[in-house]
């Protein structure tokens, strides 16, 4: 498994202006836009592709096309929606499932309630958005689903993670064969008692969408 964290003077400036709780859902949901714009060009660094050849007005040039099956790209709802589009703008032409999960306040734990994802995920390459990586139970849950599916590949962009929550996905994954990403903007110091990144930014999904 990798982890990369992304420093940047941009993703940095970005993340601050999210973490300030004074900042609204209007601009904090554009701020996410934008950081998960940046994000994507380092979680796509790998991506496959085919080589292919075009003509150019001038003469024949060679040149790379992303290569079949076409990625895809999967928000976690409900917070997860909330970087989608940033992520197209790079991907376009990917194709988008959707995982809902929630997660148990009281033991952590998470649970499916929605699943529109393909049958066969072999030779994708797959990219899960999950804004807050905390104790890792949704990233691991969501994980093996996809593997079950014949996924090889798996990106996960979030804009946060806790040391807990990548100890526990490494725990989990690294005696596993398969190729694991981890794109973050910041790993915070820690999770406190309710399981919460610290000094984080809150509830991601309340400050995208406000409390339902």
């Amino acid at each position: 498994m990798r982890v990369l964290i992304t420093p940047h003077p941009l993703i940095n400036h970005k993340l601050t202006a999210l973490r300030d709780e004074k900042t609204d859902s209007p601009t904090f949901r554009r701020l996410v836009d934008e950081l998960v714009t940046l994000l994507a060009y380092e979680a796509t660094r790998d991506i496959q592709v085919e080589p292919v050849v075009v003509k150019t007005p001038v003469a024949q040039a060679n040149g790379l096309r992303l290569s079949q099956p076409m990625p895809i790209v999967i928000p976690i709802l409900r917070a997860g929606l909330g970087m989608l589009e940033g992520m197209t703008r790079l991907l376009p032409t990917a194709e988008v499932g959707f995982l809902g999960m929630v997660r148990d306040e009281d033991s952590l734990q998470p649970t499916v309630y929605a699943d529109r994802l393909p049958k066969d995920l072999t030779g994708r390459d797959i990219f899960v958005l999950d804004p807050m990586l905390a104790t890792g139970g949704s990233l691991i849950a969501a994980i093996e689903l996809l593997l079950e599916r014949g996924a090889q590949r798996i990106i996960a962009i979030c804009l946060l993670v806790s040391p807990e929550g990548i100890d526990t996905v490494q725990d989990v994954f690294d005696s596993r064969k398969i190729d694991l990403t981890i794109v973050a903007a910041s790993m915070d110091e820690k999770l406190n008692e309710k399981g919460f990144i610290v000094p984080g930014l809150g509830d991601a999904g309340d400050r995208l969408f406000g409390v339902v």
